[in-house]
């Protein structure tokens, strides 16, 4: 018989969270799990982010904290843009009607990401009760939206959270063809344009990984996170000009 895990505490409002090396490992049921309970309140959120922690769970479940190792990251420097992409995008920056909107529609992008069919997945982890906590960590300044519009209509985006000069992916959606990739085109080329050198992507996916995200340690990443979450966050808004530095400077052409 194999060892059973170690019981996952249950945090009271307000509790502290355990030290990160007491998450489930690799040969546990769920890699990554920390903790439960808590509230979802932007205090929690901001206290979890700022250690490497975030909030995961199903409709039904309790808030479960994570912190994986490896961690799942994507460093700007290292985005690759596809030479698909990097058309797309230059029909993107000169077709009057198509923009970057930072924060102009916050909840209708949540609520986007959360109605999205994802393959593999019979529903979504964006329940209502998440939905509802990242809408105040957005009206408190932790939580943001990167649009895609196209002709005075949202065409796709994504939502992150930002302390300093972390960036903390979520998720995205698409409502036309290549929308979401437009969004995280320019989150990496705002990004690139701030000094913030790397966007937490949480979980390894082949698609973050087609992008030039990859895997680093739990200690590195905290290491990193430390160093960060405390600087001066930027001021939030998207200037054409970041296009320019995306599109000419260090990127990775492939076909």
């Amino acid at each position: 018989m194999g060892k059973l895990p170690r019981p996952v505490p249950w945090l009271a409002a307000g509790e502290s969270f355990p030290p990160l090396e007491q998450a489930w490992g690799h040969h546990d049921p769920a890699p990554g799990l920390l903790a439960a309970g808590a509230a979802l309140d932007v205090p929690t959120l901001v206290q979890a982010y700022s250690q490497g922690i975030f909030p995961w769970f199903s409709l039904g479940q309790p808030p479960l904290w994570w912190s994986p190792d490896p961690r799942m990251v994507l460093q700007t420097r290292h985005f690759r843009l596809h030479r698909s992409l990097r058309k797309t995008l230059t029909r993107f920056q000169a077709q009057t009607g198509c923009e970057i909107r930072f924060d102009s529609a916050f909840e209708q992008v949540i609520h986007a990401c959360a109605s999205k069919p994802r393959e593999g997945q019979p529903g979504t982890w964006i329940v209502p009760d998440m939905v509802q906590a990242y809408t105040c960590l957005h009206r408190a300044g932790h939580a943001h939206s990167v649009e895609t519009w196209v002709d005075g209509e949202l065409a796709g985006g994504l939502y992150c959270v930002n302390l300093g000069l972390m960036v903390f992916g979520e998720s995205m959606f698409a409502h036309q063809t290549d929308a979401s990739k437009i969004a995280l085109a320019a989150l990496v080329a705002f990004c690139r344009a701030r000094e913030m050198a790397m966007i937490d992507c949480q979980q390894n996916t082949r698609h973050l990984a087609s992008l030039g995200a990859g895997e680093i340690s739990r200690a590195e990443f905290v290491s990193h996170l430390a160093a960060n979450v405390n600087k001066t966050a930027p001021l939030w808004e998207f200037k054409p000009v970041y296009w320019n530095q995306l599109l000419t400077t260090g990127m990775t052409d492939l076909p």
